[in-house]
């Protein structure tokens, strides 16, 4: 979520008002639609290997927390790498961080499928993310930049490429992976070479000319910088907070699950599918309804209160797998939700604010999937389910008590 295009927050309204919000979502240009198609395939990666963790801990003999470091370095590796994305996109571009982002994603994940350790494994993961920050960062911002139709819709449609993305991902890594572990990883490394060829085709050499996308050269310091406004730090923070809950779910539920590559793969296929119609045609409606900050309260509160069903029924394989399902529905609500919210929380530039926000992000989402895998070690398979809805909560709580500081986001969105 961060490149670093000159786009001031301080008067969001006129960044989505006029005709451009009247356009149709569709009406994008080749670049948009070469980076929305990209995005897919990237966010594809993350589906792939979630059906295939159990596997990997058999073939690899290791155990569940071992594993779920593949998430642990993963996200660590891309919170550290948000506060640089914005310096390397201001200093390369758009077009040749995106490109940058997808060769690394797509060497590493095939040096993955070639290697014979669990170890080797987590620190290529590690230069994964690293490839992932650099794309997914750069992705939102080119797309919300590019875009003609306002920051509202272009956010919509950087969810859709994401809940796509989760959404097939599974279904093909749990066909990849009946045949072989290393199968949906050496997937995404021939996946990123068709984005590869995409955006190297579609995407303009330069996009300076247009207004939207000129690009300052900006310092690592100003993530830090940004954070000094109240509501991108509470929006962060609760973040951090609330991926507790979402890696839980993601990392550690296929472990007492008792499924299949197949079965995990149409579990996930199923909360994706929730995940990409609730973030495109539900979460926009319930901010129209009763605003960005209430709707968010509402859905992390129904999280929380679903891993707390997954935390008293683990034993019980169909309450895990309605449960899991319908966490799609309320994720994919929220992720639109809170990220619209951190596109109008602070007066500095878009690729600033998102580098900040997902910094502290992805630290909850490095320690919470080797949190939940200990927790189980340490006590049973019902507890990590449990604390992660405990964090779960603690992030509306942080939301709620902030309210006041957080009332300008709802009065941008009205704006548009």
């Amino acid at each position: 979520m961060s490149s670093s295009s000159k786009l001031s927050v301080t008067s969001p309204a006129k960044a989505g008002s006029s005709s451009g919000e009247k356009q149709s979502l569709l009406k994008q240009s080749k670049a948009v639609w070469a980076v929305f198609f990209a995005s897919i395939i990237a966010f594809m990666g993350l589906g792939l290997v979630d059906p295939i963790l159990p596997a990997i801990a058999k073939n690899l003999q290791a155990t569940p927390s071992q594993v779920t470091l593949l998430f642990t370095s993963y996200n660590a590796v891309m919170a550290v790498a948000m506060l640089i994305t914005g310096a390397i996109s201001s200093r390369l571009g758009i077009k040749w961080t995106l490109l940058t982002g997808i060769v690394i994603i797509a060497v590493f994940s095939a040096l993955g499928g070639m290697s014979n350790g669990i170890w080797t494994l987590v620190g290529l993961r590690g230069g994964w993310g690293l490839g992932n920050s650099l794309f997914v960062a750069t992705a939102l911002a080119a797309i919300v930049s590019l875009s003609k139709n306002g920051t509202a819709k272009a956010i919509v449609l950087y969810e859709a490429a994401v809940g796509l993305g989760i959404s097939v991902g599974p279904l093909i890594g749990g066909w990849l992976g009946g045949i072989s572990w290393r199968g949906p990883f050496l997937g995404v490394a021939a996946l990123m070479v068709v984005a590869f060829i995409g955006l190297i085709t579609l995407m303009p050499k330069s996009a300076s000319k247009d207004p939207k996308t000129i690009q300052r050269k900006t310092s690592v310091l100003d993530p830090f910088r940004a954070l000094k406004h109240r509501s991108l730090l509470v929006f962060g923070i609760s973040a951090a907070l609330y991926n507790f809950g979402f890696f839980t779910l993601l990392a550690y539920s296929p472990f007492v699950l008792g499924l299949d590559e197949h079965g995990l793969g149409f579990v996930f296929l199923g909360w994706g599918i929730l995940l990409a119609i609730t973030s495109v045609f539900m979460a926009p409606k319930l901010q129209l309804r009763f605003g960005t900050v209430k709707s968010m309260c509402a859905m992390l509160t129904l999280f929380a209160l679903l891993l707390v069903v997954m935390g008293v029924w683990t034993n019980i394989q169909w309450v895990l797998i309605v449960a899991i399902i319908l966490a799609g529905a309320v994720l994919g609500n929220n992720n639109t939700l809170i990220t619209t919210a951190v596109m109008n929380s602070a007066p500095v530039e878009r690729a600033t604010a998102s580098s900040a926000y997902s910094f502290l992000r992805f630290i909850g989402g490095a320690i919470a999937p080797y949190f939940a895998g200990k927790l189980a070690e340490w006590y049973n398979p019902h507890v990590p389910f449990i604390v992660g809805a405990g964090f779960v909560l603690l992030s509306v709580l942080l939301i709620w008590i902030n309210t006041k500081h957080l009332k300008h986001v709802d009065d941008a969105f009205e704006g548009h």
